[in-house]
């Protein structure tokens, strides 16, 4: 399977980049927003496209044109105002779910957050960053893709364990990215997965196991 990668140069995007390229199982593109990231990626041998998600959906459909599924990955990032926030988390997503049913793209996965889905759990100081990633979310499922939405709570940047909890309804906890990446490597062919939205926390199960539980 080609996989592209939106925001693949992010953290999480460049783990999970790093592990489709050891895969024999899939390939990767990777997508960036800037030149000299793109150089980076390149100097790895690894295919990408240079693309904005503030562009237009033909832009990201034809970046992402030829393959396989699609890892929407992306985010304003903490250090931007939240109409960064509309444009990249939820119009961002929004546009790479259209570019995907542009081009007969039907695998989708998205990162989305903890407790996106329940606005009663919402983070009552990053409310905007949840109303975006909780209409982005519902217009994925609403969509004719075959999408799995990805949940993961707070994120650290220490080794992954390769053991999760994954969950339709988890109210807080904490993962390593190394472990958020490995469960979106492992959901791109887990059919459990299919058409499901789960939260995602570490755990004491293996990811391969984990995800069958859902």
């Amino acid at each position: 399977m080609n996989v592209f990668v939106v925001g693949a140069n992010g953290r999480i995007g460049k783990l999970l980049v790093d592990l489709l390229r050891e895969s024999s199982e899939h390939t990767v593109k990777a997508m960036v927003r800037l030149e000299e990231q793109a150089e980076v990626f390149r100097s790895l041998e690894v295919d990408v496209s240079v693309a904005c998600l503030e562009n237009s959906v033909e832009d990201i459909a034809q970046a992402a044109r030829g393959s396989d599924a699609i890892v929407f990955t992306a985010g304003s990032g903490a250090q931007t105002g939240y109409d960064k926030t509309l444009l990249i988390d939820l119009d961002g997503a929004v546009k790479t779910i259209e570019a995907a049913e542009m081009v007969g793209i039907k695998r989708f996965i998205m990162v989305s957050a903890i407790q996106a889905h329940r606005r009663e759990h919402w983070n009552e100081n990053m409310q905007p960053y949840y109303v975006a990633k909780y209409y982005a979310d519902k217009i994925l499922e609403q969509s004719e893709l075959t999408y799995t939405i990805i949940r993961p709570g707070g994120l650290r940047n220490e080794p992954g364990t390769g053991k999760i909890t994954a969950s339709e309804d988890i109210r807080s906890g904490s993962i390593p990215r190394e472990d958020v990446a490995k469960t979106i490597l492992q959901s791109l062919t887990e059919e459990n997965t299919y058409y499901r939205s789960f939260d995602l926390v570490g755990g004491k199960v293996l990811i391969k196991e984990a995800l069958k539980l859902i």
